[in-house]
């Protein structure tokens, strides 16, 4: 017994080393966490029931902000502005990865070329875009108005005209769909071969392959790219801060410029915090609804092997 006791002694000396140098390797992730994440939730949510502007202490005011939002029409109009710009811009980028990925899918003479063109924009970010879009869509020297006159067509004034600013902003989103095409090609490329030549067999044609095949077992990083992009459509702030800040009129202004203008120019830091939690709100609900879906229409390959 007095012979083991050392040796049991040590296991746990160096048990408890470990757990030492666990803890030290995580500490500045959980400090990190603790200050840049977790705390500012909280204070967040604190500040949602007040009234602070910076420079006097925050007063409790309750549910004020809350219901002053609901009341608020500018709060509205970029609740409207934001579902228009995600509830268009997801499924057209969506689609036109899942195509662009399909067709450059094929081993054919130049696709490392077009494969590296369409991707380029992806890499641009998100400022440098939104300035070369400013150039492009400027009503008299823009690009598309240039050639929409060589057809004799008057080019509408994109990012001041009401009816056209949002349309321009999914352009904008459109121009970054690289990211989910090589996500998606990558994709397309791991589907075993098998799976084509088997479908050959039974006389399937390319759509049927396409929509019985690749789209199922694709269908994980379709919905990655789904939650992403819709996600990513909700808190649009960038590009409409640099193009046009919310104009005319508010007809581009969207939640997340629509909480900066209140938090940074007026000051109004408890009503910025509450349109904070209801967008989260809005996107933990739109979040729920894409994941209890998925269960009909996402097939994961541990699933088929059961």
């Amino acid at each position: 017994m007095q012979k083991n006791r050392p040796t049991k002694i040590k296991k746990m000396s160096s048990k408890r080393t470990e757990e030492r140098w666990f803890y030290l390797f995580i500490s500045p992730w959980i400090i990190g966490f603790l200050c840049f994440i977790l705390g500012p939730i909280i204070a967040s949510f604190f500040l949602s029931f007040t009234n602070w502007d910076l420079f006097t202490p925050a007063k409790w005011v309750g549910l004020e902000n809350y219901q002053n939002l609901m009341q608020d029409k500018i709060f509205w109009k970029t609740v409207y502005n934001t579902f228009y710009f995600a509830l268009i811009s997801v499924p057209l980028t969506m689609i036109l990865s899942l195509g662009m990925a399909y067709l450059l899918a094929h081993k054919m003479r130049g696709m490392s070329f077009f494969r590296t063109i369409f991707y380029l924009p992806a890499l641009v970010p998100i400022v440098a875009s939104s300035m070369i879009f400013k150039f492009i869509l400027a009503p008299d020297t823009g690009v598309i108005n240039r050639f929409l006159a060589f057809f004799g067509i008057d080019g509408p004034a994109w990012l001041l005209d009401p009816t056209w600013v949002k349309m321009s902003f999914i352009f904008l989103a459109i121009w970054g769909v690289g990211a989910n095409m090589v996500l998606l090609l990558a994709a397309i490329q791991g589907v075993p071969e098998e799976l084509y030549e088997s479908a050959d067999m039974d006389g399937a044609s390319k759509f049927k392959k396409f929509i019985h095949i690749t789209i199922p077992i694709i269908s994980p990083v379709i919905f990655f790219n789904l939650i992403m992009g819709i996600i990513g459509s909700l808190q649009a702030f960038s590009q409409i801060y640099i193009l046009t800040g919310g104009g005319p009129n508010n007809a581009s202004n969207m939640m997340v410029p629509y909480l900066f203008s209140n938090a940074f120019e007026f000051y109004k830091m408890g009503y910025a915090s509450s349109i904070a939690w209801v967008l989260f709100l809005i996107i933990i609900i739109f979040t729920v609804i894409v994941f209890k879906s998925s269960s009909m229409w996402v097939y994961y390959e541990s699933e088929v092997k059961k």
